[in-house]
């Protein structure tokens, strides 16, 4: 009987967030998957656990993969881990959950820490709607394309950044979405230092250039603003059955086809077309 995967979450910072149910599922496995051995060792070290550990990162995923496919397979139960924070999220575990749904093996999920929960809830920006976009490349051109695409989303943005590449991301943010577009920066989650810092992409470009940025990043964007459309009238209305009857529509399929266009209720369309001669 093949064994399972557990997404096994851990400490954006703070130690004590480490549930008790995570501590005991990475007490019973078999082995643990870990990101970084030398980071996942401090924290089975500080939680009094011996375990077997196996390397699993972006540049070994394609061969470790295989491997604890293969021991997963053969009835052992791996615990699966970052560095911080929920795996495969903006992280190479994504590859071995998909491994393991096409091989029929069962995926377990455990509730915990997420930088990009932790961010949004905190930021004052709107919740109700957002999107995710890990870190954005090293290179410039990807870098503002990525952020190009990104013009017309209206919902929230949440990003990823390392302090180094921090005001360069700003400074293309501030150009892409705007200077006034509204940004919370989230830093030290978790930890002593935790701030949120809510301003505007250009002044938060300012206060990087003159002081340099310390600790992870995350920020959270405001969408662009939703616009508006125009409410058509019955003059627009009467207007456009017109048109569509001088295309040879009949006047009940003008006003079927107006009502549409127009967002109007055909009611509305119907007492305009009456209008015309």
């Amino acid at each position: 009987m093949a064994g399972m995967l557990y997404l096994v979450p851990t400490p954006i910072g703070n130690l004590g967030d480490i549930s008790p149910r995570c501590r005991e599922t990475l007490e019973a496995a078999d082995f643990i998957a870990a990101e970084d051995t030398r980071v996942t060792l401090k924290l089975l070290n500080h939680l009094g656990i011996k375990k077997s550990l196996v390397s699993y990162y972006e540049h070994n995923k394609a061969f470790k993969g295989n491997v604890i496919l293969d021991r997963i397979l053969a009835g052992e139960t791996c615990a699966l881990v970052s560095d911080a924070g929920s795996p495969a999220i903006s992280d190479p575990g994504e590859d071995l959950v998909k491994q393991c749904a096409e091989a029929g093996i069962t995926v377990c999920a455990i509730p915990g820490p997420c930088a990009v929960i932790t961010a949004l809830s905190i930021s004052g920006q709107a919740t109700g709607r957002f999107c995710f976009e890990g870190f954005l490349s090293t290179a410039k051109k990807s870098r503002r394309e990525h952020l190009e695409s990104l013009t017309g989303e209206t919902r929230t943005m949440v990003f990823y950044e390392a302090p180094h590449k921090l005001l360069n991301t700003l400074e293309d943010m501030a150009a892409v979405f705007g200077a006034d577009r509204p940004v919370s920066l989230c830093r030290e989650l978790t930890k002593l230092h935790e701030e949120v810092i809510r301003t505007t992409l250009g002044q938060a470009a300012a206060k990087y250039a003159e002081t340099p940025p310390k600790g992870e990043f995350v920020l959270v964007v405001a969408g662009a603003p939703v616009c508006k459309k125009e409410t058509a009238t019955s003059e627009d209305a009467a207007e456009l059955v017109a048109r569509l009857m001088e295309q040879g529509l009949s006047r009940k399929d003008a006003v079927r086809q107006a009502a549409a266009e127009l967002d109007l209720p055909k009611n509305v369309v119907y007492e305009a077309a009456l209008t015309i001669e």
